[in-house]
């Protein structure tokens, strides 16, 4: 006995076979949408969380790393700072150096100031103008105020020819050290 007699329903083998279609195609869909598709948008989905994670992950490894470099310079500057003689201002170092390198006489003028940063360290810059000096004085002055064990360096320069005398120079620097507060 069959489905179609046990429920006795008056189709042709034709109309049979189309209900069969209809019905194998509706049970197809729902099959496709209820159980298929959510699993393959289930999937794209963990595929994209998989890659955005591994993305995720390489930043922060090489976060990682950065973070272990500047732990090791902060470690290195602490020590710089503590080598440094304690009545330390980049003000007197600079004038020091000028005075040693011969040109206090050109320079024109030095502001200083500090910034106003939180945390333990604070910057202190100075901002100098050195006119009329020679190209060979700049450099030397440059090369003893630079100093990496006085933690000191230039953080802006700016040097143009002197209006009066072309082989003169002068020169606008910006450098900074930093304080323990």
């Amino acid at each position: 006995m069959d489905f179609w007699t046990k429920f006795k329903f008056k189709l042709t083998k034709r109309e049979r076979d189309y209900v069969s279609a209809g019905v194998a195609l509706v049970a197809l869909f729902i099959i496709f949408q209820f159980v298929l598709s959510p699993f393959l948008a289930a999937k794209e989905k963990t595929k994209r969380s998989i890659q955005a994670k591994e993305k995720t992950l390489k930043e922060l490894v090489s976060l990682s790393s950065e973070y272990g470099a500047l732990k090791e310079d902060s470690v290195d500057i602490k020590k710089a700072l503590a080598l440094r003689p304690g009545d330390f201002t980049l003000f007197s170092f600079l004038e020091k150096q000028a005075g040693q390198s011969k040109v206090k006489p050109n320079i024109k003028y030095m502001k200083p100031s500090t910034s106003t940063d939180k945390g333990p360290y604070s910057e202190s810059s100075v901002e100098m103008n050195l006119e009329n000096i020679t190209l060979k004085q700049l450099v030397e002055y440059l090369h003893l105020v630079e100093s990496p064990e006085n933690l000191v360096r230039i953080k802006r320069i700016s040097v143009k020819q002197s209006k009066g005398n072309p082989e003169y120079l002068t020169a606008l620097i910006h450098l900074v050290t930093y304080l323990r507060d």
